[in-house]
């Protein structure tokens, strides 16, 4: 509780330092982990929030679904379903990856999923590669140590001891709302909030919780430039629940009922969102 009073503390402190006066309200909001973090504080110590959202943050969950169990999948298979291999393309499915997100596949795994699965497996499971530091960069299946093999399942208990201390309960204890894109191809929702959101449930704490999916929002908007005909950008999406957001704290009007929208097939997308 000291810790807890001491983080309160320094919170205040710093915003009265730079503003000259005390916060009336505060808020948290990320994405990616950024959205995991979010989660993270309104469940652990919501005591510093009056309440945030949650932009397709990363789930961890000790047994399972979490990036260490999905990634490697989809470092071994993407090659050959990239070579026209359809078990693979199946297999792909299985691990979490939305149909119709396929046009996506070959940039993320050019730039993320190795990448992030590396960086993620070293901290939280180091001995797996040896003495290597975070595996070999686009290794092959069948190369010693490779992570496109990584079985997270069979590696030792301790694993999932790190995992376990980094997961999720779904106990928010301040208002938030999630939104995530149908699309996501780091992050994909069936493995991600869908998950989060039956999580919340579970605890008991949907009455402060708001689930907006997104057909066609994916994990970087920046992609939205490449693929304007087939994907929507989430950042008004985020403006819009943060409005709402406010609102259900300031002024007591709840948001819109969880929702699975539409992409929009015309009005001004790259700058307004609706929630429901």
């Amino acid at each position: 509780m000291r810790e807890q009073y001491a983080n309160d503390f320094i919170v205040s402190d710093v915003v009265r330092q730079r503003y000259g006066r005390s916060a009336r309200r505060t808020y948290i909001t990320g994405v990616s982990f950024g959205g995991y973090l979010t989660r993270w504080q309104l469940e652990n110590n919501p005591k510093l929030c009056d309440g945030g959202v949650d932009w397709e943050g990363t789930l961890f969950r000790s047994q399972g679904p979490n990036l260490l169990t999905y990634l490697p999948a989809a470092l071994k298979h993407y090659p050959a379903y990239a070579a026209g291999d359809a078990t693979a393309h199946q297999a792909m499915l299985d691990a979490g990856f939305e149909r119709g997100s396929e046009f996506l596949w070959d940039y993320h795994y050019a730039y993320y999923w190795d990448l992030t699965q590396r960086i993620y497996r070293e901290e939280l499971d180091p001995s797996y590669d040896g003495a290597l530091e975070a595996g070999i960069p686009f290794c092959a299946s069948g190369t010693p140590g490779c992570d496109a093999d990584y079985d997270y399942f069979a590696r030792p208990q301790a694993v999932r001891d790190a995992v376990e201390r980094i997961s999720l309960t779904g106990r928010i204890g301040r208002p938030m709302l999630t939104l995530h894109g149908t699309y996501d191809a780091l992050l994909p929702i069936r493995t991600d909030s869908d998950v989060y959101t039956g999580l919340v449930s579970a605890a008991g704490r949907s009455a402060h919780f708001r689930y907006y999916r997104y057909e066609a929002g994916n994990h970087v908007d920046g992609l939205y430039n490449t693929f304007p005909d087939r994907l929507r950008p989430l950042l008004p999406c985020q403006r819009s629940a943060f409005d709402a957001l406010v609102a259900w704290v300031e002024k007591g009007v709840a948001p819109p009922p969880d929702a699975t929208l539409p992409r929009p097939t015309s009005g001004d997308i790259v700058n307004t969102c609706a929630l429901g």
